[in-house]
């Protein structure tokens, strides 16, 4: 009989301490859902034959951050300031703006805090900081004030982007549009959207996405970005952000606005020439700052069979 009751309550505790280990683990999952950093090199702006500058800087809580400033190849027209998504680092993502260069764009691209050569641990309110950090810099160092710049974001990096450019009033006066690709439009959503994808991390989709902080989603902040314009591109084959999300951040935005519907998976946007093009007709559109002057202010949409000629959105001639 002792013998019974010991196995009992030995198997009890085991219970528990599993309990305890799978709850752990499961916070481990909720947090990587937001940040995944590596530190390993995988390329460089040599590689890709770019002329470049590595740039350092400082943040107010003492991390270092670095940057690669890619320059551009011809005559300029305007600057690129890219934030990359949550795993990986810089060094993986050049692959997505590699192309800019040539076509008269300088890039500025940023690590996070955490992410490859830049110190610090990552968090939502951190990143943010780090974002204006690199903004703040570019513009007092890098901008000319006759070309335009322009914010890129994918995935992480474009649903920070639009907490930072919504929030942000002086860099916003500051910026000639917004595009994002492969954002997300809520953090706890997208964590129950993950959470539920795994059994053992199901029964724990709605505490632990509750977790995460609810201060900074990009649907509350969206809306804010007019009249500066902004694109979104998202694919409907995106297994890892689905395009809901995309569609709720479009149907949020302020006016002007336009949405592209891309094909293949999640950030496999700038593979394709087609959809680069895209954002090169955007950015040649709105070069300039004097929104208030568009009569009417439009929106479009449009899939990835069809491609309307984004210079209507001036006149709201878009057939979608």
């Amino acid at each position: 009989m002792r013998s019974v009751l010991a196995f009992t309550i030995i198997f009890k505790r085991m219970i528990k301490q599993a309990i305890v280990i799978w709850i752990i683990l499961c916070l481990s999952a909720c947090t990587n859902l937001v940040f995944c950093p590596d530190q390993f090199r995988y390329t460089c702006p040599d590689k890709f034959g770019l002329d470049h500058e590595d740039i350092f800087l400082a943040t107010a809580d003492g991390n270092q951050l670095h940057g690669w400033l890619l320059k551009s190849s011809s005559e300029k027209k305007g600057t690129v300031f890219f934030l990359h998504g949550n795993a990986q680092n810089i060094s993986a993502h050049i692959h997505s703006v590699y192309w800019l260069p040539e076509n008269g764009y300088d890039v500025f691209m940023i690590d996070y805090r955490g992410y490859g050569q830049s110190t610090g641990s990552p968090s939502v309110r951190g990143v943010i900081d780090d974002i204006t950090t690199g903004f703040t810099w570019l513009t007092k160092n890098v901008m000319d004030q006759k070309t335009p710049i322009f914010l890129l974001g994918q995935s992480l990096g474009a649903s920070l982007g639009i907490c930072f450019a919504g929030s942000n009033l002086e860099a916003k006066n500051q910026l000639s549009g917004v595009i994002l690709d492969s954002g997300f439009s809520n953090f706890r959503t997208i964590a129950r959207e993950k959470l539920s994808q795994f059994w053992l991390t199901w029964p724990f989709q709605y505490p632990l996405s509750m977790l995460l902080t609810d201060k900074y989603n990009p649907e509350d902040f969206i809306q804010h970005i007019s009249p500066v314009p902004v694109l979104i591109m998202h694919s409907d084959e995106d297994k890892v952000i689905p395009s809901s999300h995309g569609k709720r951040l479009f149907k949020l935005a302020g006016t002007p606005k336009c949405y592209i519907q891309t094909g293949d998976g999640h950030i496999n946007t700038f593979r394709y020439n087609a959809y680069r093009n895209e954002v090169l007709k955007f950015m040649s559109r709105f070069s300039f700052k004097s929104f208030s002057a568009w009569k009417p202010v439009p929106s479009c949409y449009q899939n990835s069979s069809s491609f309307s000629n984004i210079s209507d959105l001036q006149t709201g001639s878009v057939s979608c």
